[in-house]
C-alpha cells in the first residue's frame, strides 16, 4: 500500500529559494538547489511550481505583497496618496541586503516577461495616479518617490556605494520634500 505523498508548503519552498538568492545570487536558482534548501525533492518544487519562471513569479509577487503591507503599515490609517509615498520612501529607505537581492531578481524576472513587466506598471501607475501633477506638492512627490526608486535600483545592482549615513541623508532630504507640503498646507502644524 502506497503512502500519502507528503505536502510541500510553498511559503516554506520561497522562503529556501529567497535565502538561496540571497545567498547565491539569482543564478544560483534551480529546482536542484532550492529543494536541497528546503529539504524537499525536485520533484516536489516542479509540482508546486511547474517552471522556474513562476518560481521566480510566486517570489516577486510574496515580496511585493510583504512590502505593500509594511508601506501600508507605515501609513497608519492615512491613505491619501502623499502619505502612502512617504511610506513608501521610508521602507525604501530602510531596506535591507537581502530585500535587495530580491529586488534584482525581481527586476531581472520583470525584464524576461512581459506579463511582469506590465503588472509592475500597473503598480506604479497606481502609486503615482492619485497626484494632482498640476499641484507642486504632488509634484514634489512623485518625483521623491521615483528618486528614491531610482537610488533603490541602483543600490541593488550594485551600481552606487552610499554608506548608511549618505544613504539616510538621501531619504530625509526626499522625505523633506514631502513633509515641507504637508507642513505647508496644515497652516505650520
Amino acid at each position: 500500500m502506497a503512502g500519502r505523498p507528503r505536502s510541500i508548503d510553498r511559503d516554506t519552498v520561497l522562503d529556501a529559494a529567497e535565502a538561496l538568492v540571497t545567498r547565491s545570487g539569482a543564478g544560483a536558482l534551480s529546482f536542484d538547489a532550492v529543494a536541497k534548501e528546503a529539504g524537499v525533492t525536485k520533484s516536489g518544487v516542479q509540482y508546486c511550481f511547474g517552471t522556474r519562471d513562476n518560481l521566480i513569479r510566486s517570489m516577486v509577487e510574496r515580496w511585493g505583497r510583504s512590502f505593500e503591507h509594511d508601506v501600508m503599515a507605515r501609513a497608519g490609517g492615512d491613505t491619501s496618496p502623499r502619505s502612502v509615498i512617504r511610506a513608501h520612501l521610508e521602507a525604501t529607505r530602510d531596506s535591507d541586503d537581502a530585500e535587495y537581492s530580491r529586488s534584482a531578481v525581481m527586476m531581472i524576472a520583470q525584464l524576461q516577461h512581459p506579463d511582469q513587466v506590465a503588472a509592475t506598471r500597473k503598480w506604479y501607475t497606481d502609486r503615482l495616479s492619485p497626484l494632482d501633477m498640476a499641484d507642486p506638492a504632488d509634484r514634489e512627490a512623485a518625483l521623491a518617490l521615483l528618486a528614491g526608486e531610482g537610488a533603490f535600483m541602483l543600490r541593488a545592482f550594485g551600481l552606487v556605494d552610499l554608506d548608511e549615513a549618505k544613504w539616510d541623508a538621501l531619504f530625509t532630504q526626499l522625505l523633506s520634500k514631502i513633509e515641507e507640503h504637508d507642513t505647508d498646507q496644515s497652516g505650520g502644524a
